[in-house]
């Protein structure tokens, strides 16, 4: 993928040269500063969607994309998009020797990004587990999509998350469910089924999953904390809906003419602004729901130091397709930049524990059901880029458009 990536680019500053009759670096510089400017917006104007940046496609490459801790994932693309259109100086109207220069910069740049990339990854591989003093079940239950369209029996349901995730009553346990893995019912409706939990539950056990709450004649998709009673000890409300699939925009126009989003019921869920740290046996988690992960430097809104990254989604919208795969992409990125573990639990997604380095410790893909166990972890120092956030694209930004200008004038 990145070699397809680089050729098309490359082709591409071949086209837009011929704009340029010079076939300069200038060229090169103002299309890559364009392209970056154009792929940042489109991830926030009008709710924005960064989905498939270009520079997910090293999302297999760790050592390479450790960088991400340093300058974030709109810094890192405007990096890629570079490194990919300047093979295309090959046909430009320069002497060999620049040219030969030019690509020996680039390789040891490369080569110095990997050598890093890797020494860090052995660093933090060094460093020793530390007990967390209780266990975190991570449950993938798979549960098909379509009862999202059917009258459900919730027992039925809830007997079988029960199942999934095992539990044994002297364990002092934390369980994480899915996104809205009770679609048909609002949490309110859940303490009718309270004896399933108290009496396969104990006192021992914390409970967190996707429900949606109806509160003040609005209706929240939210991440709730529970204990074996069903006392909710902690809650987040999702702050980024998705637009028809969680709420219809422009809708008092369009519900006249019969549009509605695509869940259930016909009101649209109301959003949250507040993303405060849910607080789980002395440690500190940041609350996501589905695809609030993939908002680069947008995730914790606090400010304060925390350990985790936690989110829940579902995944079955996507069917039979590449989507689970990429969303779950967006993890590895969050965890390098933030320098934190993710903990992801999923329903038709891919469920995982990943390290803050971005190792996938372990995972159960779209495919499979069952529980991800999870008793120590490795702690990682604060990123440059959890305290910078996205302020270092601008910056990056300020260095190329200077390089333009330089190029410019020099040129004149």
């Amino acid at each position: 993928i990145p070699l397809f990536l680089g050729l098309f680019y490359g082709i591409s500053t071949l086209a837009f040269s011929f704009l340029n009759p010079k076939k300069n670096i200038l060229s090169i510089l103002i299309l890559a500063t364009s392209l970056s400017i154009f792929e940042y917006i489109r991830s926030f104007l009008f709710g924005g969607f960064p989905w498939n940046l270009i520079s997910f496609s090293f999302v297999n490459y760790l050592e390479f994309i450790q960088l991400l801790s340093v300058t974030g994932t709109y810094a890192f693309n405007s990096i890629i998009i570079l490194l990919f259109l300047f093979p295309a100086i090959l046909f430009f109207n320069y002497k060999k020797n620049f040219k030969i220069n030019i690509f020996i910069f680039f390789i040891t740049v490369i080569f110095i990004n990997h050598f890093w990339g890797s020494t860090n990854l052995k660093q933090y591989e060094s460093t020793k587990n530390r007990d967390l003093g209780f266990i975190i079940k991570i449950i993938s239950p798979q549960i098909n999509i379509n009862r999202y369209f059917q009258n459900e029996n919730p027992s039925e349901f809830i007997a079988e998350l029960i199942n999934i995730s095992d539990p044994n009553p002297s364990n002092k346990t934390v369980f994480i469910f899915p996104e809205g893995i009770l679609s048909s019912i609002y949490f309110e409706d859940l303490k009718n089924f309270k004896d399933l939990f108290s009496n396969n539950f104990s006192k021992e056990h914390k409970i967190i999953l996707g429900m949606n709450v109806y509160e003040n004649e609005k209706i929240y998709n939210s991440l709730l904390v529970l204990n074996n009673e069903l006392k909710v000890l902690d809650k987040y409300y999702k702050n980024k809906l998705v637009p028809f699939g969680e709420f219809l925009p422009f809708e008092k126009i369009l519900q006249n003419l019969g549009f509605k989003k695509i869940t259930q019921g016909y009101q649209s869920f109301s959003s949250d602004n507040r993303r405060d740290l849910i607080k789980l046996n002395n440690y500190n988690f940041v609350p996501l729901i589905c695809y609030e992960v993939i908002y680069s430097g947008k995730i914790n809104k606090t400010k304060k130091n925390y350990d985790f990254i936690l989110n829940i989604s579902e995944d079955g919208w996507f069917g039979n397709t590449i989507g689970p795969h990429q969303h779950y992409s967006h993890l590895i990125f969050r965890s390098i930049e933030e320098g934190k573990a993710v903990i992801r639990s999923s329903n038709n997604g891919i469920s995982a524990y990943i390290s803050p380095k971005g190792q996938v410790i372990d995972n159960i893909l779209t495919t499979e059901k069952g529980f991800i166990e999870l008793k120590s972890f490795k702690k990682s120092n604060k990123t440059i880029f959890s305290s910078q956030g996205n302020k270092i694209f601008f910056y990056f930004l300020f260095i190329y458009i200077s390089l333009i200008f330089f190029f410019k004038i020099r040129e004149n």
